[in-house]
C-alpha cells in the first residue's frame, strides 16, 4: 500500500469559495428558499472575507409574525 501525500490549494479554495459560479448557486438556494417561505422575504448574496454568503430574511411585519411564530426560515431550508 503506497503512501499518497496530499497538499490543499489554500489560495484555489479562497478562489473557488468567492467565485462567480459559487455566488450563484447560492442565489440558487437562496431563491429556492425564499418561494418556498412565501411573501414578505428577501435574499441577498455576498462576499465576504473568506467566502461568499447568501441569506434570506424576514422583511415585512407579516413576515416577521410568521417566521416567528412558525420558524417558516428554518422549515424552508429542508
Amino acid at each position: 500500500m503506497s503512501k499518497v501525500k496530499f497538499e490543499l490549494n489554500r489560495q484555489g479554495v479562497a478562489q473557488l469559495m468567492k467565485s462567480g459560479a459559487m455566488q450563484s448557486i447560492l442565489k440558487s438556494e437562496a431563491s429556492s428558499i425564499k418561494s418556498k417561505a412565501g411573501t414578505g422575504y428577501q435574499q441577498d448574496v455576498y462576499v465576504g472575507k473568506n467566502r461568499a454568503n447568501a441569506r434570506v430574511w424576514a422583511d415585512t411585519n407579516d413576515a416577521i409574525e410568521d417566521n416567528s411564530t412558525r420558524n417558516t426560515l428554518l422549515k424552508s431550508v429542508r
